[in-house]
């Protein structure tokens, strides 16, 4: 087109020369929401405790008095509703669909609260559980939110791109545990990060160690730890160390996140407060 400027953000002609911007692929919430802060929990692998580290944030965030949601996008995966106790379906409106709430009053969104026998498999190719998740951010009714936690699923697939192209994200916390092998993980999760413009802005090592009951010891099950070399390697700001307790444990499998107290979490929500 002779008359194009070549000014893509401030024109709607959908032009073969078009250059798209990442604003382009977000997708609006409904038009009763308005989150202030949405965070991605990543792992580059299953079973890190991603999900854990998404309820500990969730339960530290309100009680520290801010409205605080859990839009779980573990499809195929989902453990938040086991994690809060929640087990009634959830309802909607002729407006869109009603966020579960906690005992502790944190909304939350999970296939689970939709599914009528919640142990089915969800047996859904990709577009259709990335679809999901998208409309589990502009069909659910979320309200005024402080703080969005998006519990991720493993991995740098489907979902994750969906979450990272579709969804307005803050920033990232990435959970890892001390093996070797996870330094690798983390580095794919912090390059897809980049790539898609996304701050990361913590790093969680979970089961990083096991404290004696009687002694008080230390002991690294595990490994040595790698979280403060890894987050200097990749310029992570924000380093955080969860011991394996099975005291958290029972509480989880209680269905009472809402009284998690995960204190190694602290200087992360720290860090989310300063945003």
């Amino acid at each position: 087109m002779s008359s194009c400027n070549h000014d893509c953000a401030n024109c709607h002609s959908d032009c073969a020369d078009r250059k798209m911007s990442k604003e382009d692929f977000l997708v609006a919430p409904h038009e009763t929401t308005h989150v202030k802060k949405v965070i991605g929990v990543v792992s580059g692998k299953g079973g890190v405790g991603k999900s854990l580290v998404t309820s500990g944030l969730a339960a530290l965030s309100n009680k520290r008095g801010h409205s605080t949601a859990i839009l779980d996008s573990d499809i195929t995966g989902p453990s938040i509703p086991k994690a809060f106790g929640l087990h009634e379906r959830a309802q909607g409106n002729s407006m869109g669909i009603l966020p579960s709430i906690t005992k502790g009053g944190i909304k939350a969104m999970s296939v689970n609260l939709l599914l009528e026998d919640p142990s089915a498999p969800v047996v859904w190719r990709g577009p259709v559980i990335a679809g999901a998740v998208q409309q589990f951010w502009k069909d659910v009714l979320w309200g005024d939110v402080d703080f969005m936690f998006i519990d991720m699923p493993p991995g740098t697939g489907d979902v994750a791109l969906t979450v990272f192209q579709s969804i307005p994200l803050d920033g990232i916390i990435i959970v890892t545990t001390p093996q070797d092998l996870v330094t690798m993980i983390v580095e794919k999760a912090v390059n897809m990060a980049k790539l898609m413009e996304i701050p990361v802005l913590g790093l969680v090592e979970n089961m990083s160690y096991l404290e004696c009951p009687d002694c008080g010891k230390k002991m690294e099950i595990f490994g040595k730890s790698h979280v403060e070399e890894t987050a200097l390697a990749f310029g992570i700001p924000n380093t955080a160390r969860m011991p394996i307790d099975p005291a958290v444990a029972s509480i989880i499998d209680a269905g009472d996140a809402d009284n998690l107290n995960c204190t190694a979490l602290n200087s992360i929500m720290d860090a989310l407060e300063q945003l």
